[in-house]
């Protein structure tokens, strides 16, 4: 993350800048985030593999219509994956539903690679995604106090006008996929402090507060969660979708550091420091004069 209280420079053997851009307790909580989140996600497809259709209500049983079911059936002899969403019923064999496992077809919906434990079971999975969503919230919260403390949730996150009037041609310059160099990589730009602020604030808040919904301890000590989400089943999926728009963001994340070099990237978020890449110069030449 970028902080701009009392930067350290300095100049690296060819001239080029270089910024003290991560302090060590973001550097920390960043990669304390990174095995949190895989293995919430590993752990969560473990948890959803024990019934994997989603519904929306209080209820949820085989016989009820599912917003989306990843099962198999049995055609000519042979398993074969099917994935529905909606009404949409899509094949997803090799992949979802009917995967390989030991080179023999295995009916589960999310495939072996993707669960955590690789094998079925419940309680592991329950286990290890409790743990690790404890330590993530525990981790947010500490990474949370620190933009607080320092002013950076102001300073850095929060776009300015100038941004907001810019939002076109940034997001122009994303679907290009164009390289941030000089003073502008020094800084999150407009779509980049959204995306932030969206998952700080929106998307975590919800993961963490419909995954409470899912407790009956919770459901007994805050009975008021179930009628915000509309019923344990509504949570339910919701805390599906809100973990993959988290798991989209980190996708977009790791393209980007890898959009705009990976070494000097993943260097920053290890050493803290990051080598400004100048500007480049625009090629210019005088016409030829008759």
């Amino acid at each position: 993350m970028t902080s701009k209280a009392k930067p350290r420079t300095s100049r690296t053997a060819d001239g080029r800048e270089r910024i003290y851009r991560h302090a060590l307790l973001v550097r920390v909580t960043h990669w304390i985030n990174v095995v949190c989140i895989v293995v919430l996600l590993l752990s969560g497809l473990q948890i959803f593999n024990a019934h994997a259709r989603l519904y929306w209500g209080s209820d949820g049983a085989w016989s009820d219509p599912a917003a989306l079911s990843i099962s198999a059936v049995t055609r000519d002899g042979e398993a074969v994956g099917i994935t529905q969403i909606g009404p949409a019923k899509l094949e997803t064999t090799g992949v979802l539903g009917v995967s390989a496992r030991d080179g023999e077809p295995e009916r589960r919906a999310w495939p072996a690679w993707a669960t955590l434990p690789s094998f079925k079971s419940l309680a592991l999975g329950r286990a290890w995604h409790f743990f690790f969503a404890w330590l993530f919230v525990l981790n947010g919260l500490v990474y949370l106090a620190h933009l607080i403390a320092t002013g950076r949730l102001r300073r850095d996150m929060l776009p300015t006008m100038a941004q907001w009037r810019n939002i076109g041609p940034s997001f122009v310059s994303h679907l290009k996929l164009h390289r941030i160099r000089g003073e502008d990589s020094k800084t999150y730009n407009v779509l980049q402090k959204i995306a932030y602020l969206a998952i700080i604030f929106l998307f975590l808040p919800l993961m963490l507060l419909t995954g409470l919904t899912m407790s009956p301890g919770m459901n007994a000590a805050a009975p008021w969660l179930l009628d915000v989400f509309g019923g344990r089943q509504s949570a339910r999926t919701l805390h599906f979708i809100s973990a993959f728009a988290i798991i989209g963001f980190v996708a977009i994340h790791v393209f980007e550091v890898f959009l705009q070099g990976p070494v000097n990237e993943i260097r920053s978020m290890i050493t803290g420091w990051f080598t400004v890449e100048p500007e480049k110069k625009k090629e210019t030449r005088d016409d030829a004069k008759a």
